[in-house]
């Protein structure tokens, strides 16, 4: 059973903003969604719950530089899309 993807207006102007910065990531971005809400788990994600004032995260890699953070309910299959960027950015 897949999950439940919500993009969040925010999340929207910021994914908006970082494919316009970043053309040649848009098929690794799709990707990474694409499995995301099929396998939250996968592997290749690598998602891992954030600490300190950005605990109630996970993150999951786009690639090696950048990542999307995102709030993840198991119960309710749903996954609501935080930020997207740069390591140093979305951290």
């Amino acid at each position: 059973m897949s999950y439940k993807l919500i993009y969040t207006e925010s999340y929207i102007k910021k994914a908006r903003k970082f494919l316009k910065k970043h053309p040649d990531l848009i098929s690794q971005y799709r990707k990474t969604l694409e499995i995301l809400e099929i396998n939250p788990q996968h592997p290749s994600l690598r998602m891992h719950k954030l600490l300190g004032k950005l605990n109630s995260l996970n993150s999951i890699s786009i690639n090696i530089s950048y990542r999307i953070t995102l709030e993840f309910y198991f119960i309710d299959k749903e996954i609501i899309l935080v930020n997207v960027g740069h390591h140093d950015e979305v951290y």
